[in-house]
C-alpha cells in the first residue's frame, strides 16, 4: 500500500501538497465517480488546510449537504500518514460512530473511489461491552436468565475455558445483542463501579481485546466524545499505574457535533461514589493480618458511610424530566461528609504503617489506596468556597452520588487545546446568531479559527414547517391528537423527537392504546440497541422512530424520514448541571437556555432534508409560536432554514 494517495515531493511542505490533492478529489476524481461538485465543500477544504498547517483549533460550521464529513476524513487520514500517528474522530455518541463506519458510509466511499485504503477502527466506550463478572451475576440472579445463559454460551471458546489463548479477537459489543433493551443490557455491561484492576478475566475481556485492536490503527480511531474525554481525564493516572492510556498518541482530533463536547467533558470529570462499592473495597484490608486499630477504623468508616448515604438520600429530591435528583447541601449532610473524610484520613495514616509491615497483598493494597484517594478528591470539593455540582441517582443497586467541578475549562485548556495539534469542531450548528462565542467560551477556547458554510439546498421548495396556533402550551392529549394527524398525513415515515425520556414513555403508553395508530410500526429508543433501531427504521419505510438522543447526527435520506415531529421545544433539562449553569450567569434564560434550545432545534429540524432530492414536513408542537408578542417565537423563527416560513398547523 502506498503511504500517500498522491505523489509526494519530500523536498516540499506536505500540507500544501495535500491541499492540492484534496482539491483534485473534489473537482475531478469524485465528480467522475458520479459525485456532485459542491462549492461549500471546497471552501471548507481550504479553511481546514490552514488549521492543519498552523496546528490550530477551528470551528467548521457547515450546513447539511455540504459534505463536511468527507473533507475532515481526507485531511485527518492523510495527515495521520504524514505524522505516522493516528488521528482521532470523536463523535457525539456511540450511535453516530456506527453510522460513520456503516457499509454505505463516507469512509467506505473514500476507500472505494480513491487510491486510499484508510485504516479506520472503532474505539468504543467500556460500557458498550459485556462485563464477564456482571454476566455471571445476571445468570445466577435472574429468574428469567435463560437469555443470559445463551449470551454466555455464545461467547468465544477462549472466554469460557481456561485454555491458553493461541488466537483471540474482540467480542461482546453492544451491537451484537440488538434485541436487549437498555435495562437488560445494563445488567451485563461494564459500568464505572467494576474493579477491572483485580479482575482475573481482564486479559480475556472484550473491551481489553478491543483496545489492542484499535491501538494498532495507522490512520483513524473513531470513538465517542465521552471516551475521548475519559482518555484525557485518566491519562496521567494510567501512566503512573504503568498502564497504557485509553487512546494512543495521536496527531489530530476531529470533534463531530462538537457543540456537545462540554457535556462529555463534564461527564468524564465526574466522580461517582456508592456505599456498597466502598464497603466491598475497604473490606479487602481485613483479609490480611492488620493491626486492631486499623480494623476498628475500617468498621467505623463503613458505618459512617452508611450514615452519610442515608442522610444524602433524605437530602435528595426528584427533578421533573430528569433521573438526576437534586441534593440539598444541608449542614447535617456536610457534617457527615466531614466525619467520613476524617475517618478516611486516619485510615490512610494507618496504611502508611501497614505498608511498611508488608502484611497486605501489594496489589490489593494499591487498589484500596487509589480508591480512598479518589473518594477524598471527590468529597474535598464540598470544602471549596464554590460548591461543586452534585446529584444522586437511585437504582436497584442503591444510591449513587455524582460530583463534578463547576468548570471544565482549565482541564480542557491544559490537556486538549494546548497540545499544539490540529483540532476540528465540525457541525451544522456551532454558532448562535452568527457568533461562535457560546461554544468557545463554554470550553475555554480563546484562540481559534472559524467559518460558516451554508447548506446548498433550496429548503423553501423542499420542506414545510408547522406549529399549532395555541395561545398557551398544548396539553399532552392535544399534542397526541396533532401528532396522530401528522403521522397519518405521511403514512408513518416519521421521526418524533422528545425532550425527555419521561415524555417518550408517556407517548409510548398512549400510542399503544390509540386505535388510529395501530397500523404503524413504532420503534422506541431504549427498547433495542440504537443503531439496530435506526437500521430497521430506515429499511422499513412506513415505520416511526421515537427518540430522545437523536437530535444530532441521524442521517436517514429518502422517503423513510419524511416527517419530523418536535414534541417540545428542546430547552435544557432543569437538572443540577444546568441549575449550576444558571447560577453562574447574570441572565440564565438569555445566556444558557435560549442558546441551548436554538442549537438543538436547528439540529432536530436538520434531520429531515439529507439529500437534494428529499422532501418533507416538520412540526414543532411546543410553545406558542404564532403569538406576535412571543420572544421565544422570534428566536425559533430565526433558526428556521433560509426561505422557510412557519405555517399554522391545521390550515
Amino acid at each position: 500500500m502506498d503511504r500517500y494517495p498522491f505523489e509526494f515531493d519530500s523536498s516540499q511542505p506536505f500540507i500544501p501538497q495535500l491541499g492540492e490533492w484534496i482539491a483534485d478529489v473534489f473537482y475531478d476524481i469524485l465528480p467522475e465517480a458520479g459525485f456532485e461538485v459542491r462549492d461549500e465543500q471546497i471552501y471548507m477544504a481550504y479553511q481546514l488546510e490552514r488549521a492543519f498547517a498552523e496546528k490550530k483549533t477551528i470551528f467548521a460550521e457547515a450546513g447539511v449537504g455540504t459534505g463536511k464529513t468527507l473533507v475532515y476524513l481526507l485531511y485527518a487520514a492523510a495527515y495521520a500518514r504524514y505524522m505516522r500517528k493516528p488521528a482521532i474522530i470523536a463523535c457525539a455518541d456511540e450511535s453516530l460512530i456506527e453510522q460513520l463506519v456503516k457499509p454505505e458510509g463516507d469512509i467506505t466511499k473514500l476507500i472505494k473511489h480513491l487510491n486510499f485504503a484508510i485504516d479506520a477502527r472503532l474505539g468504543k466506550s467500556p460500557d458498550q461491552y459485556v462485563c464477564l463478572v456482571k454476566l455471571d451475576e445476571a445468570r445466577a440472579r435472574e429468574m428469567e436468565g435463560t437469555h443470559y445463559d445463551e449470551i454466555y454460551e455464545g461467547l468465544p471458546k477462549f472466554v469460557r475455558t481456561p485454555e491458553t489463548m493461541q488466537s483471540f479477537h474482540a467480542y461482546g459489543d453492544r451491537k451484537d445483542y440488538p434485541d436487549l433493551n437498555d435495562e437488560q443490557w445494563h445488567k451485563i455491561s461494564w459500568d464505572s463501579f467494576q474493579d477491572c484492576f483485580v479482575c482475573d478475566r481482564r486479559h480475556r475481556c472484550g473491551q481489553t481485546l478491543s483496545r489492542d485492536h484499535y491501538r494498532a490503527s495507522s490512520d483513524l480511531i473513531i470513538c465517542s466524545h465521552d471516551y475521548y474525554m475519559e482518555h484525557v481525564w485518566t491519562y496521567e493516572g494510567r501512566k503512573q499505574e504503568g498502564q497504557l492510556p485509553l487512546l494512543p498518541d495521536h496527531c489530530a482530533v476531529v470533534f463531530d457535533e462538537g457543540h456537545l463536547l462540554e457535556t462529555a467533558a463534564q461527564k468524564a470529570l465526574s466522580y461517582n461514589l456508592k456505599h456498597t462499592v466502598f464497603e466491598e473495597i475497604v473490606l479487602r484490608l481485613l483479609q490480611g493480618e492488620i493491626r486492631e486499630s486499623l480494623a476498628v477504623l475500617i468498621d467505623q468508616a463503613i458505618e459512617q458511610s452508611e450514615i452519610m448515604f442515608h442522610v444524602l438520600e433524605n437530602s435528595s429530591s426528584e427533578v421533573a424530566g430528569s433521573d438526576r435528583m437534586k441534593v440539598d447541601l444541608t449542614s447535617q449532610l456536610l457534617r457527615e461528609i466531614a466525619k467520613f473524610r476524617n475517618l478516611l484520613d486516619q485510615i490512610e495514616e494507618e496504611l502508611v504503617f501497614e505498608g511498611e509491615l508488608y502484611t497486605l497483598n501489594d496489589y490489593q493494597f494499591r487498589i484500596v489506596e487509589e480508591h480512598l484517594e479518589m473518594i477524598q478528591k471527590a468529597l474535598s470539593l464540598f470544602q471549596r468556597e464554590e460548591a461543586p455540582i452534585c446529584w444522586t441517582t437511585l437504582h436497584k443497586e442503591g444510591l449513587t452520588l455524582s460530583i463534578m467541578p463547576k468548570t471544565v475549562k482549565e482541564v480542557l485548556r491544559d490537556r486538549v487545546f494546548n497540545l499544539r495539534i490540529p483540532i476540528v469542531f465540525s457541525s451544522a450548528t456551532l454558532s448562535v446568531d452568527g457568533s461562535f462565542h457560546y461554544v468557545a467560551d463554554s470550553l475555554g477556547i480563546q484562540d481559534y479559527l472559524s467559518f460558516s458554510a451554508a447548506s446548498p439546498y433550496d429548503y423553501s421548495n423542499m420542506m414545510k414547517i408547522f406549529a399549532p396556533a395555541w395561545r398557551e402550551e398544548g396539553s399532552f392529549a392535544e399534542k397526541m391528537k396533532l401528532a396522530t394527524q401528522l403521522l397519518k398525513q405521511t403514512e408513518g415515515r416519521a421521526l418524533i423527537l422528545f425532550r425527555t425520556m419521561e415524555d417518550l414513555r408517556q407517548f409510548k403508553q398512549q400510542s399503544e392504546v390509540n386505535g388510529e395508530l395501530a397500523e404503524y410500526q413504532f420503534y422506541y429508543e431504549g427498547d433495542q440497541e440504537i443503531s439496530h433501531l435506526i437500521a430497521r427504521f430506515q429499511s422499513e419505510e412506513p415505520s416511526i422512530l421515537c427518540a430522545v438522543s437523536l437530535w444530532e447526527g441521524l442521517d436517514v435520506p429518502g422517503p423513510s424520514l419524511s416527517n419530523v415531529v418536535i414534541w417540545s421545544l428542546p430547552f435544557p433539562p432543569q437538572d443540577p448541571v444546568f441549575m449550576a449553569k444558571h447560577q453562574s450567569v447574570d441572565n440564565p434564560f438569555e445566556e444558557v437556555d435560549l442558546p441551548y434550545m436554538k442549537l438543538r432545534l436547528r439540529q432536530g429540524l436538520g434531520r429531515l432534508i439529507r439529500t437534494s432530492s428529499d422532501q418533507g414536513i416538520a412540526a414543532i408542537l411546543g410553545g406558542t409560536l404564532h403569538q406576535a408578542d412571543s420572544e421565544v417565537a422570534r428566536h425559533v423563527i430565526s433558526v428556521l432554514p433560509p426561505g422557510v416560513q412557519l405555517s399554522v398547523l391545521g390550515e
